[in-house]
């Protein structure tokens, strides 16, 4: 690791996540570059950010040199090759599908350099499920941004049995360079920290739904007034996407054959009406 100072960084998937990983990054002062397969979606993301930076120095957030230099720090490319020939760090930000992921770290082996460290942003799949592809495991390493990244400062930075020591100092700096602070998971495990505390809550709410108690209002309400927490478990799905705690259930259950990792009745209605929360408009809320 020595003598490869992290400033080139290259982003894989434009959607929410990562356009915002991808932003947040450019506005430390790294070089990004943001890839998807998708043109579709690196359009959006593009038009994300030529919108956030004018409102960001509208509102007295950001000068304009700030706004400017964050632009031209940040290119967008359809090209994976393209994105990741130079990159010090990758961060992948792609659906949650292990296989998907083992074959993106595959292709990233062999089109980065070898010093390039390689993180997933994935909330759950941990890296040991991903190291073994390619050639460098000792700088394959989960870092964990919170949605939405921009704004949220925690990331969980979560060391495989194969991870370096460097690998992992050099991201919990790279994580500080940008803003945010770093918490360091020693060991691995399902869920990491935030996510296992947060499904407890999440799988009993779904569960008092399921079983007609309490309507998904009733239920928010009661955690933001009583818990006080920011937003209830049924706007936080439809923030971080229905569709996404469909499929992180569903990836569990096939794993571990347990039948209380199976999407409920209500997720799994949700998911085929594909009512995924505020990126199609509708959820248990409607945008």
């Amino acid at each position: 690791m020595e003598g490869h100072k992290i400033q080139k960084i290259c982003i894989v998937g434009a959607g929410n996540m990562g356009h915002q990983i991808a932003l947040s990054a450019a506005l430390a002062g790294f070089e990004v570059k943001c890839t998807d397969v998708n043109e579709e979606v690196l359009e959006k993301a593009e038009q994300f950010v030529t919108t956030y930076l004018p409102e960001r120095v509208a509102k007295g957030k950001l000068s304009q040199a700030q706004a400017d230099a964050a632009g031209a720090n940040l290119a967008f490319t359809k090209n994976l090759a393209e994105a990741a020939c130079d990159a010090d760090l990758v961060i992948e930000a792609v659906i949650e599908r292990l296989e998907i992921k083992r074959k993106l770290f595959a292709d990233l082996d062999r089109l980065c350099p070898p010093h390039t460290i390689l993180t997933t942003n994935s909330s759950y799949i941990i890296s040991s499920k991903i190291a073994d592809v390619t050639g460098r495991p000792d700088k394959v390493c989960n870092l964990h941004f919170f949605n939405p990244a921009l704004v949220m400062k925690l990331v969980e930075v979560v060391k495989g049995p194969h991870t370096a020591e460097e690998t992992v100092q050099t991201l919990m700096d790279v994580c500080v360079s940008m803003g945010k602070t770093p918490v360091l998971l020693k060991k691995e495990i399902y869920g990491f920290l935030v996510n296992r505390m947060l499904t407890a809550i999440k799988n009993e709410a779904i569960y008092l739904v399921d079983m007609g108690i309490a309507s998904p209002e009733e239920i928010d309400t009661a955690v933001t007034l009583a818990l006080g927490h920011p937003m209830g478990p049924f706007r936080l799905m439809d923030l971080t996407g229905i569709d996404l705690t469909y499929i992180v259930g569903l990836e569990r259950f096939q794993e571990t054959g347990d039948p209380a990792f199976r999407p409920s009745p209500t997720i799994t209605e949700k998911f085929i009406k594909k009512e995924w929360g505020r990126k199609t408009g509708k959820g248990f809320y409607e945008y």
